[in-house]
């Protein structure tokens, strides 16, 4: 709870799951926000929530990750 005499401003946030795929984590992750962010605004904060893969001729040939993004509600 605020302090009497001090305002804090009420912020709200969605999450939606998003399902990015690259060559590595981090390129999965990285192209699921840019995708998000040219239609969504506001990003905040991402969460991996899952990570995954393809496996062609014994090697790992692609990564999916599962990210929560949250964006404030205005």
């Amino acid at each position: 709870m605020a302090k009497k005499g001090k305002q804090t401003r009420s912020r709200v946030y969605k999450q939606i799951d998003l399902v990015g795929v690259g060559g590595s984590t981090e390129h999965a992750i990285e192209s699921a926000i840019a995708k998000a962010s040219e239609t969504l605004t506001e990003l905040r904060w991402f969460e991996v929530k899952e990570i995954r893969g393809a496996i062609q001729g014994g090697r790992v040939s692609e990564y999916q990750v599962v990210v929560a993004v949250s964006f404030e509600v205005k």
